[in-house]
């Protein structure tokens, strides 16, 4: 049996366990009063929904199947994760409601407040909040979860998450985690206070519009915009409708530019801050009659990362903001604009680096469903492509998804996750299935999300199994020589392609290796991932390629097709040369259109 080495990120050497993911979570929705509950709590783990007894001390919110918890236990199906944690308020801390709000806890969970159920659950993933007013007790207070996680057993969203023997992995599928996976903290607002803002840039009409959204609606709304320090736009309006600022002469958000407005927004006692950015993505034809992606109404090419957002220590949760933000910076760097988010929902403060530092994003929906036949949804089409354009995605037991349920719980995630991430204006492009992975009914899928979002694009089936709907026409390509040939009304998108692989000694999780082509040093990587690019991107960008996401950001587990090794500790690839082609390409991308 083959196991995993542990590898630890500089980040993960530096956690101090009374100070965790401290920063603020949701940065566009901050108020004043913020409680971070992250730290030491108790935990159990047992075959019963009840318990007593506590096995020891996890450090919250890294899952129990990380190093940085202090646990190191995948959980089974059929066993229960418990946590407990006793909350001692500030006085003066409830000024009104006292909210509990949890990042995310994969995958069903009961939540106990002083042993009374303030509710479930389901959905690994998405963010949830408790009001404990009416149960908050005068000094100690107990707060207890009881969480089970089947991963693949159950349909619900899992990304790449794959139960194995403990230490073992699993090629294409990494290490699962479970319980609480982002930070858990507590806020007291007013009796009426603001539940949520809902921001859309009009970039054609020079306005922003907006909809705040509280406990009641109808109360009077104070909205003030201000760009630089000074106020630029006001308002006044109700909550529950929409109200329509002018913002004459403004400035887009762009990645060379990414100005942010920052918005004030008041509800009776309550005062919250949040910001956008006014920009515009859409597909328009370029002075060569070729179908392009466009930012700001100028053609625009979508350079960048497949990302997984993985850490050794700390599989999906990053060990710390620094090396969340270090990420995205590497790549803004070397001369990338775009990260696509592979089938996970990062943590909120990833979308605010990313708005703040000008890198877009493309957002994929985790996966579900059941077991895969990996022959049929990833090998054969990656060596025949042509073989999965024809087949339709309504046979529902071939792609894994016969389970009536968990379909409609993907509807369910789906919807939740482009009302989540809607304010951000670094995402461009909602991505509701990878190669077949759990995919049926893709076109409803996007006709779903164009209910919610029309701001942004589709890529509706990434890779194959193309239904025909969504903005692009989606390649994934490892194999085969690059020929790209414009298609008609979508725009030809390379969603997927590389993977070149280098092992470095020293730093690998695994001793088994994945990639699609392997090197044996940085040079030779870099020569190759040169010839790429000359042969094979750069061409192709005349005959209308619009976009290239290389496989990937870092090393995950045994894949060894990163750019950095899976610690962060070595980048593979010379970066002069890398910023060189990203220059290249930009230069001939401008001359093309």
């Amino acid at each position: 049996m083959e196991f995993m080495v542990q590898l630890m990120t500089q980040w993960g050497k530096a956690v101090q366990k009374d100070h965790v993911l401290q920063e603020y979570p949701r940065p566009n929705l901050v108020r004043d009063s913020y409680l971070n509950l992250n730290g030491p709590w108790q935990y159990a783990i047992t075959k019963t929904e009840c318990t007593n007894h506590w096995d020891g001390e996890i450090l919250v919110p890294y899952s129990p199947e990380t190093l940085l918890s202090g646990v190191g236990h995948i959980l089974q199906p059929g066993e229960y994760l418990h946590y407990r944690k006793e909350i001692r308020l500030a006085p003066g801390f409830c000024k009104g409601r006292v909210l509990l709000h949890f990042g995310a806890v994969d995958q069903e969970c009961q939540v106990f407040w002083n042993g009374t159920l303030l509710g479930s659950h389901k959905g690994g993933y998405l963010p949830f909040t408790f009001d404990v007013t009416a149960h908050l007790a005068p000094g100690s207070n107990v707060l207890t979860l009881c969480v089970q996680d089947a991963t693949e057993h159950l349909p619900h969203a899992r990304g790449k998450q794959k139960l194995q023997k403990k230490g073992k992995y699993a090629s294409l599928f990494y290490t699962p985690q479970s319980g609480i996976w982002k930070t858990v903290w507590m806020e007291s607002v007013p009796q009426d206070y603001v539940q949520n803002i809902r921001i859309t840039p009009q970039y054609d009409n020079a306005a922003v519009a907006l909809t705040v959204q509280a406990n009641r609606d109808g109360l009077p709304v104070q909205v003030t915009v201000q760009s630089g320090g000074q106020t630029v736009a006001e308002a006044k309006a109700v909550t529950g409708q929409q109200a329509v600022l002018p913002l004459p002469g403004f400035r887009p958000w762009c990645p060379a530019d990414p100005h942010l407005y920052d918005v004030t927004v008041c509800v009776g006692e309550d005062r919250v801050q949040t910001y956008f950015g006014m920009r515009k993505f859409a597909a328009a034809r370029d002075k060569n009659g070729i179908l392009r992606f466009t930012l700001n109404d100028k053609p625009f090419f979508f350079n960048g990362l497949l990302d997984q957002g993985y850490w050794p220590e700390s599989l999906l949760t990053p060990p710390s903001d620094d090396a969340l933000l270090y990420d995205i910076l590497k790549l803004k760097e070397l001369g990338y604009n775009t990260i696509r988010k592979h089938i996970k929902v990062e943590d909120a403060r990833f979308y605010y680096h990313c708005d703040r530092l000008g890198m877009v994003v493309w957002q994929d929906m985790p996966n579900g469903g059941g077991e895969y036949n990996m022959g049929f949804v990833t090998y054969l089409p990656n060596a025949f492509n042509w073989f999965a354009r024809g087949v339709k995605d309504n046979h529902y037991r071939l792609f894994g998804r016969g389970d009536a349920a968990g379909r409609a719980q993907y509807g369910t995630d789906l919807r939740g996750l482009v009302r989540y991430l809607y304010n951000y204006p670094c995402i461009a492009v909602w991505v509701p299935f990878n190669e077949g992975w759990g995919q049926f009914d893709a076109r409803a899928a996007t006709a779903a999300i164009r209910e919610i979002d029309t701001t942004r694009l589709i890529n509706e089936a990434c890779g194959w199994f193309d239904q025909g709907g969504g903005d692009m026409y989606s390649i994934h390509n490892y194999i085969h020589k690059l020929k790209v040939r414009p298609q008609p009304g979508r725009v030809v998108a390379l969603t997927e392609y590389g993977g070149y692989a280098y092992p470095v000694a020293g730093h690998m999780a695994c001793e088994k290796e994945f990639g699609y082509q392997f090197y044996r040093s940085s040079q030779e990587l870099t020569e190759n991932y040169r010839r790429l690019w000359q042969q094979e991107i750069l061409p192709n960008v005349k005959s209308g390629l619009c976009s290239a996401i290389y496989t990937q950001t870092s090393d995950v587990e045994e894949e060894v097709n990163g750019l950095m090794t899976y610690d962060r500790a070595v980048d593979k690839l010379d970066a002069a040369a890398v910023q060189q082609l990203n220059r290249q390409l930009d230069a001939l991308f401008e001359e093309l259109t």
